[in-house]
Order: structure tokens, then sequence, then C-alpha cells
């Protein structure tokens, strides 16, 4: 390891400055920087002004910082080309932030498609030309149909995770799809001796609250059916008694008459 004596003032103020301010804060979360534009970058400081630091930094310097604060659990989580974010936020309300400023660039060939890229059918504004044999050899199907091109079926032309070829790219260019995420890509965020990764920060609240309603409804429906009584099933259960009671009684009643 190169020895303290070597390493200049200034990086030396500049660890401890921010193993103070990690040691201060409650939550502490990192970004992978690689191939982030900068434009990305101000757009997300611009968004978290006041409520959160925002800064990408070199990795031996973030984890030396790591290293002297009592956040040490993060050092194992560091990315390659890392960035800290520093706040008293929530996580999963800084998140849903940084995850609503992000937009979609023009892919470029070597591009790892986040997701499904489907192209749908239907007209497009090109017209008539080499653009038939750059689409056909993406595997679309086109024609010429009022004096420009139409895609005849919808087609997937390339999956989740695979690479976007020159071809690819220049199609998706053609015909306007962007399919590239551009923000902050957050990895992990402490906060309260917990690290939540991306996968559970990026939770759609809304769905998880209607599961949350559905699950609670399923379980008074089960416990009235079981007859389990608590005081959330004893007026459904009292309910359902007196109804069948008088549904007994009016029987009664006729076969008597």
């Amino acid at each position: 390891m190169v020895g303290r004596d070597s390493i200049r003032p200034e990086k030396i103020k500049f660890v401890e400055d921010l193993a103070i301010m990690i040691t201060k804060n409650p939550v502490v979360g990192l970004y992978d920087a690689h191939k982030m534009p900068s434009s990305a970058l101000q757009k997300i400081k611009y968004e978290l002004y006041g409520k959160a630091i925002i800064r990408s930094v070199k990795k031996s310097l973030l984890l030396r910082a790591l290293e002297k604060s009592n956040k040490k659990e993060l050092i194992d989580k560091i990315p390659e080309q890392p960035g800290i974010m520093i706040t008293e936020m929530n996580p999963f309300k800084l998140y849903k932030i940084i995850d609503r400023s992000k937009s979609n660039m023009n892919a470029k060939p070597g591009d790892i498609a986040p997701e499904d890229i489907e192209i749908k059918s239907g007209p497009t504004d090109l017209m008539p030309g080499p653009a038939i044999t750059t689409l056909s050899k993406a595997g679309l199907q086109p024609k010429v149909e009022g004096g420009k091109i139409a895609i005849l079926r919808d087609k997937v032309v390339c999956k989740a995770g695979s690479v976007i070829t020159l071809d690819l790219a220049s199609v998706l260019g053609m015909l306007k799809i962007s399919p590239i995420p551009v923000g902050l890509n957050v990895t992990s965020v402490y906060e309260d001796g917990i690290i939540y990764g991306k996968d559970v920060l990026s939770i759609d609240d809304v769905k998880l609250t209607a599961d949350l309603i559905n699950a609670y409804w399923n379980s008074i429906n089960l416990a009235v059916e079981i007859g389990f009584v608590t005081k959330e099933t004893v007026e459904i259960m009292i309910g359902r008694a007196v109804r069948g009671a008088m549904s007994l009684e009016s029987l009664t009643n006729k076969g008597g008459n």
C-alpha cells in the first residue's frame, strides 16, 4: 500500500473531510459513474440541490474515507467507477427522485440493452430507398405505403442483456427510438446499519400498497371462513350469523304456512 507520506496533503484533507460527512449523515449511497454523461449528473444534482451531496470520487479515496467512517459495511459495495450520495433523506424517497429524473438517449454500438427492445408495426417517417435494406438487416419487414416506409409486424430486435450492434443502432436512430436510460445508477444505500440494493429500492410503492391491501382483505376472508374471531372479523361474522338466522327463520315460516 502507498504510504501516507507519499499522498498529497490536499488528498489527505479530502479523505478526512469526506469521512466526517459520511459519519455525520444517516444515509449514504453509492452509484456507478461508468458511462454516465456529465449532463445527467448535473441534472440530478440540480434535482437534489440542498437535499443531498452528490459527487464522483476516485475509488482509492472513497475506500480510505469509508475505512475512517462508521459505515465500513459499504466498502464491499464500491463499484469500479464510484460516486457517493450523502443525505438525511429517506433512501426510498431519494431513489424515487433519482429514478424519476432519468431520461433516455440513443443507443451506440456496444451498448447493452437494459430490457427487450421491440419495434412496433406501423408507418414511419422514412422515405423509400437504402433505409429498406437497413431495416431488413435488423430483421424487420419494411414495406412502402403511401410513399413512406411502414413496418409490417412487431419484432423484438434485441433481448435484454444483449449487445446492440452497429446495424441495430443505426435502425434505432432512424426510427428515433432511444432505449438507453441515462441517470444516476444507484447501486446501494446505507441507513441504520442496513444496506439497500437497487432491487429493493426500485420497488413500486403503489403496487406494494395495493398488494398489502389485497393481502389484508384475503386474510380477513380466510379468518371469517374458518371462524377465527378477531376485532377485525367479529362484526363480519356476527352480521353473517344474523343474516343466516333471518334466512332460516324465513324458510321456517314458509314451511309452517
